[in-house]
């Protein structure tokens, strides 16, 4: 008679959970009161942890704080690297057949990138990410440079090389780092300055409809890239 083996879930260990609660709580208190104006008393009461949870767990609040930071990278990359590694993997099998990306491919794959970025940072979800990341932009610590690592470069990277196609440049052009940042703004507009835009658009809450709105501009963003006309 054959055993049959069963694979058994992970179930996550105390400790784990624990870490993550504190990590989760973390991203929403730094990113409200900022790293000095949130206190480890604050961290562990939100958390439900004793105190000594945070050393044993992360070393400081200084280690926690970065934790934060790799945790917010990794979510946003759960939504978005399975696209861009697809994205990267065409313009290289392409190149390697000493060939360009057509433009056709690279609005639609630039399209499908910005789309899905919509989608994302005007969720409910990504509200305690904007709060995190707005702080890190105006006073960059080392948090900022394990998310530009590792969401922000290769995202820009990636969506510059579609760029420099569209517009017949060199991806690492400044004209082309420009296009792609405004391209990449006009989206994160909707997060950073969510009441505003909520305010002028008259809308009472963001749904499937709205979504869908702004990826329609998406679609008009994309097809508004054409190659400058050289002057005679």
């Amino acid at each position: 008679m054959e055993k049959q083996t069963r694979k058994t879930k992970h179930e996550p260990s105390r400790g784990e959970i624990a870490r993550e609660k504190l990590i989760i709580v973390a991203l929403d208190l730094f990113g409200r009161y900022g790293f000095e104006g949130t206190s480890t008393r604050m961290l562990r009461d939100a958390a439900g942890v004793n105190l000594q949870a945070i050393p044993y767990y992360f070393g400081s609040k200084e280690g926690l704080y970065i934790a934060t930071a790799e945790y917010l990278g990794g979510k946003i990359n759960s939504h978005v690297s399975d696209l861009r590694t697809k994205v990267r993997g065409r313009i290289e099998e392409v190149a390697m057949a000493g060939q360009t990306l057509s433009h056709g491919e690279a609005r639609g794959f630039l399209s499908e990138i910005l789309k899905v970025m919509a989608a994302l940072f005007i969720s409910k979800e990504s509200e305690p990410w904007a709060r995190f990341l707005i702080r890190e932009q105006m006073e960059p610590t080392e948090a900022f440079h394990v998310i530009y690592a590792a969401v922000m470069k290769p995202m820009f990277e990636v969506g510059s090389r579609l760029v420099g196609i569209l517009l017949e440049e060199e991806a690492t052009s400044e004209h082309v780092k420009l296009r792609i940042i405004s391209l990449f703004g006009s989206l994160l507009i909707f997060r950073v300055a969510h009441a505003a835009a909520m305010r002028l658009l008259d809308w009472r809450a963001v749904g499937a409809s709205e979504v869908k709105t702004i990826q329609d501009l998406v679609e008009e963003l994309v097809a508004a890239i054409q190659p400058l006309k050289v002057q005679s």
